[in-house]
C-alpha cells in the first residue's frame, strides 16, 4: 500500500468497524444509543466477516474488497431498502441516521473495491516521475556508429 488513499479508505473501514461493534455491544447491553442494529445476529457475523476482509484488504486481494462488499451490501443494502419503505408513515430522528450509515455502508465497500483494482493496474503499469525521464525517453538512448567495433572480446 503506497497511496494515501489506500491508507484512508483502510482507516476508515477500521473506524466503520469499531462503530458497528459499540453499536452491537450497546444494543446487547440494553444501553440506549441512537443507532440500532436490524439483526444482532447478522451484525455480529458481519463484523467477524469484516475483520477478515480487513486483512485481506491490507494484503490487497481484491477478494477481501468482494467479500467486505457484499457482506455489507446485504445487510446495510436491505436495512436501506426498509428504511425508505418506513419514510412515508411515522420517521424518527433514528431513522434518518440509520439511513445515514446505512448508506455509509455500502457506498465504502464500493470506494475500496475501485481503489483496489486501480491499485492492480497502478501495478501493472508502474509510473516513476524520478526515472521515466530518462529512460523512457528516446533522447538518451545511445547510439551506435556502424564503424564501431561490435566485438566482445573477453580477457
Amino acid at each position: 500500500m503506497k497511496n494515501l488513499t489506500s491508507y484512508l479508505f483502510l482507516m476508515f473501514v477500521a473506524m466503520f468497524w469499531v462503530f458497528r461493534i459499540v453499536v452491537a455491544f450497546c444494543y446487547n447491553l440494553g444501553i440506549d444509543f441512537i443507532i440500532k442494529p436490524a439483526d444482532l445476529t447478522f451484525e455480529i457475523i458481519l463484523l467477524f466477516l469484516t475483520f477478515v476482509s480487513m486483512l485481506l484488504i491490507i494484503k490487497r486481494s481484491i477478494l477481501g474488497a468482494l467479500i467486505y462488499l457484499i457482506g455489507n451490501g446485504l445487510y446495510f443494502g436491505t436495512e436501506i431498502f426498509n428504511i425508505i419503505t418506513r419514510l412515508g408513515g411515522n420517521v424518527v430522528i433514528s431513522d434518518y441516521l440509520n439511513l445515514v450509515v446505512s448508506a455509509i455502508g455500502v457506498i465504502l465497500p464500493i470506494l475500496v473495491l475501485f481503489d483496489l483494482l486501480l491499485d492492480k493496474n497502478r501495478k501493472a503499469h508502474p509510473v516513476d516521475k524520478k526515472t521515466d525521464w530518462f529512460y523512457k525517453n528516446k533522447e538518451y538512448d545511445r547510439k551506435f556508429d556502424e564503424r564501431a567495433d561490435r566485438n566482445e572480446y573477453k580477457f
